[in-house]
């Protein structure tokens, strides 16, 4: 039996308009791509410090049959309990070509400034293929906020000790110095060099009497002398004439 023409033709209609319809369905549909998302060894229990850089990764597989591309990746915290969004954490671009059933690890870095305690922290990534674009939630779980650990020979909080230690040590000497002055010491030895001319004028030597009175053989004056002959030189002939001048006239 022979079917009509006009059956056959509307036959392959259908047909035409399941297949058009079947590759739009294909291509509407998000492409598979699977994100793991891990902390680093050095914090296995997936801390995030407060003032510290936090750093993660994700391991990124394509798991469709088309190539796509990783446009950014972002995240933001959550309060545990309702949901609600406390902050968001920077966005990070990529543009990194993805090609069909490639795999990718890249790190991610965020900053934490809140109380310590529990938060919901979400991380999605951002992809594009063919135009048009996705977001894949890669991680979306409880962690705990943290203060850093202090450490006895924190270099970096040493020296800002030190320098403030210094800056106010600075300040309270410039003060000292403003509001209690150091008084100025006289001199003692100016004082004695002022005094001596008036000595001299009065005829007062420093011996403290007056030495005009007294005879010049009582005087012990010829020191120089005395050193002459303790060093061994001979006494000139002016030195020796006076002296025995003196000698007459005591006799006499």
């Amino acid at each position: 039996m022979r079917l009509p023409s006009f059956l056959t033709r509307g036959l392959c209609l259908v047909a035409t308009l399941a297949s058009i319809i079947a590759v739009a369905n294909a291509d509407s549909v998000e492409p598979e791509i699977l994100v793991v998302v891990t902390f680093p060894e050095s914090n296995p229990f997936s801390h995030v410090v407060n003032g510290e850089r936090n750093q993660i990764f994700l391991a990124i597989e394509n798991k469709s049959d088309r190539n796509v591309t990783l446009q950014s990746v972002g995240g933001s915290f959550h309060h545990p309990e309702t949901g609600v969004l406390v902050k968001n954490t920077t966005s990070h671009a990529y543009g990194v070509p993805l090609l069909e059933g490639a795999k990718l690890q890249i790190p991610y870095v965020f900053y934490s400034e809140f109380k310590t305690g529990d938060l919901r922290l979400t991380i999605w990534l951002d992809h594009t293929t063919e135009g048009e674009k996705y977001r894949v939630i890669a991680y979306d779980s409880i962690v705990t906020i943290v203060e850093p650990e202090m450490a006895w020979f924190d270099l970096k909080l040493i020296s800002t000790y030190l320098i403030v230690a210094a800056m106010l040590g600075g300040a309270s000497y410039y003060a000292y110095l403003t509001y209690f002055p150091t008084p100025k010491i006289k001199n003692p030895k100016r004082r004695q060099e002022g005094n001596a001319p008036a000595a001299t004028a009065t005829g007062t030597s420093t011996t403290g009497y007056d030495e005009d009175w007294i005879p010049e053989h009582h005087l012990k004056k010829p020191k120089a002398r005395k050193a002459a002959v303790n060093s061994g030189e001979e006494p000139s002939a002016g030195e020796t004439s006076t002296a025995e001048g003196r000698k007459r006239k005591t006799r006499k």
